[in-house]
């Protein structure tokens, strides 16, 4: 990056012009001195004497025609604009131009004489120059007559050849009626036109001012762009277009992959980037080494180091192929137990070129050896380890992080007998599951019958069968894995804890064989207690997919993209729900594109370490077809169809659990409650009757294009709210808002914390159980070592480095993360409701941060969150310092 410093003579008394440098007044980011040449029609303008500082300073307005004014008619304002702003190089290399800034104010008012917009009043910005990177302020001086009326909006056009301007903030001194403050957060490219920044104050459509509609609609018209072309990575164009880019057929035909999204693959849609299509297949479109989002949403600085696409692809590219070739078995899995123990104990020595790459990327997993000068990769031992080594393999662990683990969204009430498949039975089997009666009322020690648990809520499962059987056949024909459909099924004791059943594995029929199911319960039995261990490893490698696939990537930053698209197609920047939401939107489509170039893509971390390989994310797709609603994403209402919770008016949340110790859902409605609230506030204050609510053009054009295009494959569907009044706009906006900051804290920042020791949560299972019809040779390995076929189950040594490397990277939370009611924005500081209820909303979460979280996991009695060796449980936390801490929840999804 160029790094340009203004030298100034400070004895100097010779007169230069405020907009020619000095000769040799500039040095390159070399140490040469570089003429530049002065723009002939800034030339006339009267010089000023430098002064003692690093700012050129001019003051322009008196030389600019002021389109409009009657000088000397009428009283008038002298105004001050202060632009906060960073700057930053272009892909360009390349010198500034001296081109100054120009700053033009846009009047609320149209003419009344004329009807139309006031002329603008324009003045070119002191300019000068530091070091990129720092937080600069230009300044401006307007003279404003008394009839220009109230400011509306700025434009600022960026006149640099090769720099953006990051634009913080846009400050104006000297009304009468008080400061004028214009949010920033953009970044203004150099090859953009003029852009608009409009004040703190917000607008429904209806009560837009007549001097800024036109540029209201403009602004939209622009962002929503022609849908022709390829994107540039300077442009803020949002659109949309299906996930068919995450294959690279003219690569290898093992990398195509269908498109997801279509009647063939339902798909939530994502941004469009216009790439060409690839040779071998016109509908798949090419991948490219960066990926296009618009200039707004990517990365600031501060994010870029700590986590960005260099993190990853370093990772990726460079130090696990090192590790790879490193490693003495990288293809095998782990010898025994003591050698994944010594991943946080001694380490893996590296050869020195690995660890300076690894100190590069990932610091903190660099140990240095005492007694000498060798370094090693050592992994911080998860928090789960750290409090008990042997926790893992308990059958009460397996249980209790159904409800306050990495996955608490798939547990379930059972409400029906005898459990049955949807599925058609002439392709998958018979549908009736091989768990009876006996066998629950065997494993519940006769304590009450079946139907007395069904009756008293006392029965749960985790339901991987259907979802997961029609990828079974497709799955085993990789190498080095292997997939059942299956059921957990848990009881619920009188001390409020879950214990587990029995397990029921399937594969369907496949070449002429029949379908095979067994079930598996706890025993004291060796043989039947090993069977029982490896069970229970393959359905945590099944909730690991679900939780990665559905819960964490489809749920939160795959739904979540279409409603960022179409705010920014369809709501204006002064719209109050454009301006409620936009915290919550923030760096997600960054962090979706790193995804879709090197996690989900074909042979990217989740095909090469989950279980369903090249499958993972059509998996996803069918999930998307057969389970999500957005109707459901609302935590009450989640909790509601899954049994997990009954309405009640007189019940606090006015739910009723059906498991009081649910740590998620306990955390979470108080979370959902605080952002509802908040929410009520802020809608009730711009939206008093509901009939603004269906009369606002902007904010049904939005809604009506998040159910239409964004999830075009599930227009139709009948569980769509529809925004008639302020009910129905602060449910749907409190779940977008939930699912962006609770929903994926939940599942996001204990990756670390709970997959981090993969025996805990094995992300794939390598091997069938060895009493399925296998050769018999393997049977007798199992009764002879046991637990080298458990390992032989668990991922290859390179898979799980390559798992425990990115959960620790998705873990962190980046040095400049913004946390949920942390912060007031600017646009509300002006508005005193909106800003009394931040306050209130601020306060009801320092009290979950601060008090009812800590309260609850030091309360023993909550046997799911409180006991010896239990983690508590901290992942609805509002805030956290930077790293992996497994708490605090961000606004947005933006990692």
């Amino acid at each position: 990056m160029m790094n340009y410093q203004l030298i100034q003579n400070l004895n100097s008394t010779k007169h230069y012009c405020p907009l020619q440098p000095k000769p040799s007044s500039f040095l390159s980011s070399h140490g040469k001195t570089s003429q530049l040449p002065f723009p002939k029609h800034h030339q006339p303008f009267p010089t000023k004497k430098y002064c003692k500082s690093n700012i050129i300073r001019a003051s322009l307005r008196d030389y600019i025609p002021l389109p409009g004014l009657k000088h000397g008619t009428e009283k008038t304002v002298e105004v001050e604009a202060t632009v906060t702003f960073k700057l930053g190089v272009t892909k360009d290399v390349g010198l500034p131009s001296l081109l100054t800034p120009v700053l033009e104010l846009v009047s609320a008012e149209l003419d009344p004489e004329t009807g139309l917009e006031k002329a603008r009043i324009k003045s070119y910005l002191q300019y000068f120059v530091l070091p990129l990177g720092f937080h600069n302020k230009l300044k401006a001086k307007f003279t404003v007559p008394a009839g220009f009326g109230e400011v509306g909006a700025v434009l600022l056009d960026n006149p640099f050849a090769t720099q953006e301007m990051y634009i913080d903030e846009i400050v104006l001194e000297g009304f009468a009626s008080g400061t004028i403050k214009l949010p920033g957060d953009s970044v203004v490219h150099p090859k953009q036109d003029k852009r608009v920044f409009f004040t703190n104050k917000s607008y429904l459509p209806s009560e837009t001012p007549n001097g800024l509609q036109k540029l209201r609609t403009k602004e939209l018209k622009d962002l929503r762009g022609n849908g022709q072309g390829q994107r540039e990575s300077f442009e803020r164009i949002y659109d949309y277009d299906t996930y068919n880019d995450l294959g690279d057929p003219d690569k290898s035909d093992d990398l195509a992959r269908p498109v997801l999204g279509g009647a063939v693959h339902p798909y939530p849609r994502r941004c469009r980037t216009g790439r060409p299509p690839t040779k071998m297949d016109p509908s798949s479109e090419s991948r490219s080494s960066s990926v296009y989002v618009p200039r707004d949403e990517a990365f600031s600085a501060v994010k870029q180091t700590s986590f960005g696409v260099n993190t990853v692809k370093a990772v990726l590219h460079s130090l696990l192929p090192g590790l790879e070739a490193f490693l003495e078995d990288p293809k095998e899995g782990f010898p025994n137990f003591r050698s994944i123990d010594s991943l946080f104990k001694q380490g893996i020595e590296l050869p020195t070129h690995l660890v300076e790459l690894l100190k590069s990327i990932l610091p903190w997993l660099v140990r240095s050896v005492r007694q000498g000068s060798d370094e090693l990769l050592r992994f911080d031992a998860p928090e789960l380890i750290e409090r008990d080594p042997f926790s893992w393999n308990r059958d009460e662990e397996f249980s209790r992080q159904t409800l306050a683990g990495l996955n608490p969204f798939a547990i379930q009430l059972v409400t029906e007998w005898p459990l049955t498949s949807k599925l058609d039975s002439q392709i998958y089997g018979p549908p009736e599951s091989v768990i009876t009666a006996e066998i629950v009322e065997e494993q519940i020690g006769n304590v009450m019958t079946l139907n007395e648990a069904l009756e008293q809520k006392r029965l749960f499962m985790l339901d991987y069968h259907d979802i997961l059987l029609p990828y079974v056949n497709k799955v085993r024909e990789l190498q080095d894995t292997t997939l059942y459909g299956s059921r957990t099924v848990f009881f619920l004791t009188d001390k409020g804890v879950l214990t587990p059943v029995a397990i029921e594995l399937t594969r369907p029929p496949v070449d002429g064989k029949p379908q095979w199911k067994h079930v598996f319960t706890p025993s004291v039995d060796p043989t039947k207690d090993w069977l029982w261990r490896l069970a229970k490893a393959h359905v945590c490698a099944h909730d690991s997919a679900h939780h990665q696939l559905v819960s964490h990537w489809l749920r939160t930053h795959c739904c979540i993209e279409p409603y960022i698209i179409a705010a920014n197609r369809q709501l204006s920047a002064m719209h109050p729900i454009y301006r409620l939401l936009k915290p919550h939107f923030r760096y997600t489509m960054e962090i979706n594109a790193l995804a879709r170039q090197s996690l989900i893509n074909a042979g990217g971390i989740i095909e090469s370490t989950f279980g369903a390989g090249k499958y993972s994310i059509e998996l996803s797709s069918y999930a998307y077809d057969k389970l999500w609603r957005f109707d459901h994403e609302a935590l009450p209402a989640d909790l509601i169809a899954r049994g997990m919770a009954v309405e009640d008016p007189t019940a606090e949340h006015g739910l009723k659990l059906t498991i009081d110790d649910y740590p998620y859902a306990k955390d979470g409605l108080l979370l959902w409650d605080a952002i509802k609230q908040w929410v009520s506030d802020c809608v009730k204050h711009y939206y008093p009757e509901a009939s603004k609510v269906e009369a606002d053009e902007e904010l049904q054009a939005w809604w009506t294009e998040v159910r239409t295009r964004g999830h075009a494959d599930k227009r139709d569907e009948p569980w769509w709210p529809v925004l008639k009044n302020q009910d129905d706009l602060i449910q749907v906006v409190t779940t977008i808002i939930w699912v962006a900051a609770g929903h994926h804290a939940a599942v996001n920042f204990g990756q670390y914390a709970y997959g981090g020791y993969f025996p805990n949560r094995p992300t794939i299972a390598r091997s069938p159980m060895p009493n399925e019809k296998v050769p018999e040779s393997e049977f007798k390995a199992f009764l002879k070592n046991p637990e080298a076929t458990l390992l032989r189950c668990f991922p290859q040594q390179l898979q799980a480095l390559k798992v425990m490397l990115i959960l620790n990277v998705l873990s962190s939370h980046s040095p400049d993360e913004e946390y949920i009611g942390d912060n007031l924005e600017a646009y509300w500081e002006d508005e005193p409701i909106i800003k009394a209820a931040f306050e209130r909303f601020n306060a009801k979460l320092k009290e979950l941060d601060q008090a009812t979280v800590d309260s609850r996991n030091n309360d023993l009695d909550l046997r799911n969150r409180s006991g010896a060796g239990i983690v508590p449980y901290q992942l609805l936390k509002p805030f956290s310092p930077s790293g992996v801490t497994g708490m605090g929840v961000p606004n947005s999804i933006s990692i």
